[in-house]
């Protein structure tokens, strides 16, 4: 559980410093573009990183998430697919307020991001995979509606 506290401890100081690289870059830079990328990098680290954890705290604390295979997995993926997707976020934005098109720049770029995404979406599996194990050790599985018999 510490380590879901601390995670979303990192994401919400990242968070908040992106949101000020944001803002202090912008008025480095002299940016008139309303919406870029980097606009919302602080939003998606907060969200996607912070609240996030916050939340499996909360579950790890009910059912005991910690120590399942599945969630060293969630762990491991979602954090590495998180960083890759707002890291190439942040390059996007950042290409996109000194005035270049990073669909024209690289190629990279977008595979990068969507590689990322890809590992957010084993991670969040994952997670589903060792929230399911553990819903049913507590006894979740007994809930079951019955069945409804042949006639």
């Amino acid at each position: 559980m510490t380590r879901s506290l601390y995670t979303a401890l990192t994401y919400l100081i990242l968070g908040l410093a992106s949101g000020l690289f944001y803002r202090e870059f912008t008025k480095h830079t002299d940016a008139l573009l309303s919406h870029t990328p980097l606009n919302t990098l602080h939003t998606h680290l907060l969200t996607l990183g912070m609240i996030v954890f916050l939340v499996v705290l909360a579950l790890d604390a009910v059912l005991g998430l910690t120590g399942r295979r599945s969630f060293t997995v969630f762990w491991w993926t979602y954090n590495i697919g998180l960083v890759v997707t707002v890291a190439m976020q942040a390059v996007r934005g950042i290409l996109t307020l000194g005035g270049h098109d990073p669909a024209t720049t690289s190629a990279a770029i977008p595979g990068t991001a969507g590689l990322g995404h890809m590992l957010l979406t084993v991670g969040l599996v994952s997670l589903f995979v060792a929230l399911r194990a553990a819903v049913r050790e507590r006894g979740g599985a007994s809930h079951q509606v019955p069945a409804i018999p042949a006639r």
